[in-house]
Parts: C-alpha cells; sequence; structure tokens
C-alpha cells in the first residue's frame, strides 16, 4: 500500500506541475519549491533542532499561531520551524514572520521525507488539524521523533475508519499524541486501536480571544457607522451578497459592510448592491462615508477587527464554497447568520444548536429573525451572550497542548 499511496502523490505532483502552466496559485507552489533543499542546507545545522510545525494553509496557520507565541513566550530559546503546503499560508507568515523559519513542504516522498528530517533535524513535529502525509509519518517513527496533531477533527465517514482504511489507520496509531477538538473524535480514534487522545478543543479560540483582547478602534468605521446598526458581512461569495442585498432594504437603520472572500470580485459585489450608496475601502478618502450604506472592504487582513463593530454578523460561504471561519465573529458576542450548509463545521453546528448562530436559506429568513431581535431586546441580549460563552467556554486548547508536548519533550 505504501508503494501506490507513493505513486499517488507522484502524480498529483506531477499535476500541479502541469497546472502551473496555466494556473497562478500552482506557479507559487512549484516555484516555492525551487532549490528548497539547498536552502535547508543553508539555513540548519545539527545544533538547530527546531520544533516543526506544519501547517497545510492559512487557516491552519491561523490554528498555529496562539502555540507558536506560547512557546516563544515560555521558552524563547527555542527555535520554531513552520512548513506550509499552500502558497496562502507561506505568502502570511513571511510576510509577518512569527516563527524563526519559514519554508514550503517538499512532496511527500521517502527520499524527500529523509532528506528534509535528515538536515533539520527537528526536536519534534507538530501537523495542524488534517496534515496526514504518510512518508512524513514513517520517517519521523523510524527516526524516534515525537510528532503530535492539534486541533485535529475526525468523523465516521473518512476512509480512515472503514476496512478499506485499515493501511491508512496503521499509520495514525504511529503518531505520539493527537489533540482534538471533539469526543466523537476521541472516541473514533479509540476504536482504531490509538489511545493516546486528549480532547482539548480547537486553538482557533485562544487566538480570536487574543486578537479581540488587543483590538483597536477604526477612525474609517467610526465615520460610517453614525448612529446606524451595522451588520458585517464577511468571506461572502455571489449567493450571500444577493442575500444581503434583498435583506438591506427592510432594514433602513443598518448599514452593510461586505468583505468579499476574493478582492477580485469587487466590481461584480458593486453591482450587487448598485440600489445602494456604496464606499470601497481603497478609495474611502474620496468618498462620503456617512452617507453611504453599504461599504465594500476590498483589502484582506483587517476582517477580523471589522466584526467589533456589528450589531449582527454574516459568515459567507455556506451556501456553496464552504462555511468561513465563524469565531472571528463570535468571540465579538453578537449573533451569527450563515447559509444553509455547515455540517461539516463544528463549532457552526454547536453555536446553532445554542441558538447563537442561525442557518438561513433566504433573505425572508434572516429578515424574520433580526425582526425578533429588533422586537425583543432581550432576545437579542440572549443571543448574544450565548456567543460570547461560547468562546470562553472553549478556550484554552493551547495550555493544554503546550503542558503536555512540554512535558513529553523538554524541548
Amino acid at each position: 500500500m505504501n508503494v501506490l499511496y507513493t505513486i499517488g502523490i507522484w502524480f498529483y505532483g506531477l499535476g500541479i506541475r502541469v497546472a502551473a502552466l496555466f494556473n497562478e496559485k500552482a506557479r507559487l507552489w512549484v516555484r516555492g519549491r525551487k532549490g528548497l533543499f539547498a536552502e535547508l542546507e543553508r539555513t540548519f545545522d545539527s545544533k538547530s533542532n527546531p520544533v516543526w510545525i506544519h501547517c497545510a494553509s492559512l487557516g491552519e496557520y491561523e490554528q498555529a499561531k496562539p502555540l507558536i507565541e506560547k512557546i516563544k513566550q515560555e521558552q524563547p530559546e527555542t527555535k520554531i520551524l513552520t512548513t506550509f503546503f499552500s502558497p496562502s499560508g507561506y505568502v502570511q507568515a513571511v510576510k509577518k514572520p512569527l516563527a524563526d523559519y519559514n519554508f514550503y513542504l517538499p512532496l511527500d516522498l521517502p527520499h524527500n521525507a529523509r532528506k528534509f528530517l535528515d538536515i533539520v533535524q527537528p526536536a519534534s513535529a507538530i501537523f495542524v488539524k488534517y496534515e496526514f502525509w504518510y512518508n512524513f509519518m514513517q520517517e519521523l517513527h523510524r527516526k524516534s521523533i515525537p510528532f503530535y496533531y492539534i486541533s485535529a477533527i475526525f468523523r465516521e465517514t473518512q476512509h480512515f475508519f472503514k476496512p478499506s482504511g485499515r493501511w491508512f489507520a496503521k499509520q495514525l496509531q504511529q503518531a505520539s499524541h493527537f489533540f482534538v477538538q471533539t469526543e466523537k473524535s476521541k472516541e473514533l480514534l479509540e476504536g482504531i486501536g490509538i489511545k493516546q487522545v486528549t480532547v482539548c478543543g480547537d486553538t482557533r479560540f485562544d487566538r480570536v480571544k487574543a486578537i479581540a483582547a488587543q483590538v483597536q478602534p477604526f477612525d474609517f468605521m467610526e465615520t460610517f457607522r453614525g448612529d446606524k446598526k451595522v451588520i458585517v458581512a464577511g468571506s461572502t461569495w455571489g449567493p450571500d451578497e444577493q442575500l444581503l442585498a434583498q435583506l438591506l432594504q427592510h432594514f433602513p437603520n443598518y448599514k452593510l459592510v461586505v468583505a468579499p472572500h476574493e478582492i477580485s470580485r469587487t466590481p461584480e459585489v458593486k453591482q450587487t448592491f448598485a440600489a445602494y450608496k456604496t464606499a470601497i475601502y481603497s478609495s474611502k478618502e474620496a468618498s462620503n462615508l456617512a452617507d453611504a450604506q453599504v461599504f465594500i472592504i476590498d483589502t484582506i487582513g483587517i476582517l477580523n477587527r471589522l466584526y467589533q463593530y456589528s450589531a449582527v454578523s454574516y459568515i459567507g460561504g455556506a451556501f456553496k464554497t464552504g462555511l468561513h471561519n465563524i469565531l472571528e465573529a463570535a468571540v465579538y458576542g453578537k449573533p451569527i447568520f450563515f447559509g444553509p450548509h455547515y455540517d461539516h463545521f463544528n463549532e457552526a453546528i454547536n453555536l446553532v444548536t445554542l441558538k447563537g448562530a442561525f442557518s438561513v436559506a433566504s433573505a425572508d429568513e434572516m429578515h424574520s429573525i433580526m425582526t425578533q431581535f429588533e422586537q425583543h431586546p432581550e432576545y437579542y441580549a440572549q443571543t448574544c451572550d450565548i456567543c460570547q460563552e461560547y468562546v470562553a467556554q472553549n478556550s484554552g486548547a493551547v495550555n493544554i497542548i503546550y503542558e503536555n508536548i512540554k512535558i513529553k519533550n523538554s524541548y
């Protein structure tokens, strides 16, 4: 099975190289790995022994950040290496470095895994959430280098838990420890013979709490808001924006901030809200923000701070592409709305169950709930409290992970 897996990975790498001929993201993937081992050899020596933290992309990097910060705070002499599979995480990491070293991960082939570990000689390895690279796992196990999974979440539909996935399950058994988000994940792992499991939640709760604790106001948002209430809609796509455009006509006492998931879609978003006076972030100095009802954010990196202004938040992606991060909004203790498809997002399921968040399939559904908020302030306040308490009760994963890994590693 290992041979078949490796062949599959080789063809996967070939496919990305072919895609690089016409796809910019694939080109970045290939270009970022050019000369990688030579650069690693120039960077590391036998005394570096960093803690190696691997993230697939930007979302996983956000989950890794609070642990990186914790290690740096408690043991500043420890060197940290972060690696990335996708360009989005790598680009963000090198823009604002948090770890000591940032690199792309070589393709998961046996000789790459051996060479990477021989050069880096990590003291330990930490994989965030879903990153199961079996040749790296086998080589870490062979070299007796402890490796861990953090913020992991498992579902019974995954191949590990099926008869055809026994080989993959056996590879997971080599991990030193799993720090998982849910009791269900622990039960599933125990069902395939993995006992080294701790349920401690998702490190993203710690991340969003840290951001919210240090948040600063935006003068331009104070100007835009005036005496109105604000809906902050983050990471939106077409169906989300169409719903919000219909909704807004019923709530003249509200203004809307909309941050599309892809800022290149700004002209399309502006067209969707053509019936409203609109301002755009990149040209806000030339706009009369106080008179605008819709504010389109065509930049990245500020959305998690914009949620501080929301009376209610709307998170995009749950109509088609997949729900985006709702915790960045929940930490501010305001009701959250999103589309109908959220089954694979644990925090969304929990908040809907608790009635702190609401899944809506149309503007009419969202209109009905917001009308209840307007007519029953105590209901609105209760919903706010639910969101705030949910984040508070689920924080603390970083301390649990750090204490366990620190004891076992001594870094």
